[in-house]
């Protein structure tokens, strides 16, 4: 089994910065994708970013330029760093894992409020 534990969510500002964190524990392959999606209220989860563990990465297009993922093989984890954040931003974000198969964190609340 492989399990996640998020951190990193929170209250924020718009225009202000947060950066979101996920350790992956347990039977963990070398060749994996993390990443990230989110779900706002009464929207559909939607693709934020994901990471190969080659260091490829993908991001939808709402937030290109703004939003950053990154990955350290050594420590397991994946990172989000979220810039010029906005009030479309908020949504409970989930962190996943994938090789042949796919798991999913608990999820952390992002809300992006003045």
């Amino acid at each position: 089994q492989v399990h996640l534990m998020e951190s990193g969510g929170g209250l924020v500002q718009p225009g202000g910065s947060l950066r979101l964190s996920c350790t992956a524990s347990g039977s963990i392959r070398s060749i994996n994708t993390m990443g990230w999606y989110r779900q706002a209220p009464e929207k559909e989860r939607e693709l934020v970013a994901l990471i190969g563990s080659g260091g490829m990465t993908n991001y939808v297009e709402s937030v290109k330029g703004r939003f950053t993922i990154s990955r350290d093989n050594a420590k397991n984890t994946v990172y989000l760093q979220m810039n010029s954040l906005k009030p479309e931003d908020t949504a409970i974000y989930y962190c996943t894992y994938r090789d042949y198969r796919t798991v999913w964190g608990q999820g952390t609340l992002v809300t992006v409020s003045s």
